[in-house]
């Protein structure tokens, strides 16, 4: 996982729960790839196809509330999200996310301040850049980023393990 990265940001708002980023009708689904097209699109039907590898969610609070569905954060991981900037989130979908490998950060001041479609600078455990103005965030802890790092967290016990990871 890279330190810094720059990201284009997609603003979505608060009580994003777990069926708008994965409505439950596509839970029966085989394959996660399979589900790609249908995120988010309660909200905006048309969402997951213009997300981009890279691209960062910056939304309101309690993003992820709702079940505790993992598909939410794997579809998301699935699109290629970067990162999601919020508020605050629902526990379990923190939980979920960080296990499946989806980097989510807590600011309660970008929200407010940023424009869909401009880009923003992320450095891990320091601070976001966002149109000349920079936003604190805190370091997450090395547990959680030992998971993250691997890509989530069957990953991160089969390397701790001595086991391949596949």
């Amino acid at each position: 996982m890279e330190k810094t990265f720059t990201a284009t940001i997609w603003v979505l708002g608060d009580d994003i729960d777990t069926d708008i980023i994965l409505p439950t009708q596509y839970l029966a689904l085989e394959h996660v790839e399979d589900m790609k097209p249908y995120a988010f699109s309660p909200l905006r039907e048309d969402l997951a196809g213009k997300i981009q590898k890279g691209d960062m969610i910056v939304a309101g609070k309690n993003f992820g509330c709702g079940s505790s569905r993992e598909q939410a954060p794997e579809v998301m991981k699935a699109l290629g999200i970067s990162c999601v900037v919020a508020k605050s989130f629902a526990r379990i979908f923190y939980r979920n996310a960080i296990n499946n490998g989806m980097l989510l950060l807590e600011n309660d001041k970008l929200y407010d301040q940023v424009t869909e479609g401009d880009r923003a600078t992320v450095t891990l455990g320091e601070k976001i850049e966002y149109k000349g103005k920079t936003y604190e965030i805190s370091s997450l802890p090395t547990n959680l980023m030992e998971i993250l790092e691997a890509g989530g967290l069957v990953a991160a016990m089969q390397k701790k393990n001595g086991k391949k990871v596949e």
